[in-house]
């Protein structure tokens, strides 16, 4: 489960996504990444060094309002900072060790989809389906 858990909240996270409409999906996940990039503020365990990341990010947040592609790239810079946090700093969730590591597999699962590898046509028409069911 410490691989298979992470890969599903992944999926589970872009499934969701399917229920927000264009371009407001793409807004929601802007936002997503700026509170990513802060979410180690609160205890960390890098002390100041989580500034810089956290600007960074925000950067990169405020680019992912008209790119899908700054958006992946936050969630693979999220990947980066969460292996740093799982070899030398605390974990995402201080109740839970292993939430870090967790974090680093689910992230790129979000990364692809931001990419744009599940947002083919036939994604597309799924997210139709699913919108219609959750109305």
């Amino acid at each position: 489960m410490t691989v298979v858990g992470p890969l599903l909240i992944g999926v589970v996270y872009c499934l969701l996504n399917l229920l927000i409409r264009e371009p407001h999906r793409r807004t929601a996940n802007a936002l997503m990444i700026a509170g990513a990039g802060a979410a180690y503020l609160s205890g960390g365990g890098l002390g100041a060094g989580e500034l810089p990341f956290t600007a960074v990010m925000t950067y990169v947040a405020y680019r992912g309002l008209r790119s899908w592609n700054w958006i992946g790239a936050g969630w693979l810079l999220h990947t980066a900072w969460d292996i740093v946090h799982h070899v030398k700093g605390a974990p995402i969730l201080p109740f839970e060790p292993g939430s870090s590591y967790g974090c680093a597999i689910c992230d790129p699962v979000i990364a692809l989809w931001c990419f744009g590898l599940f947002r083919s046509s036939r994604f597309s028409r799924l997210s139709g389906l699913f919108r219609r069911r959750a109305a």
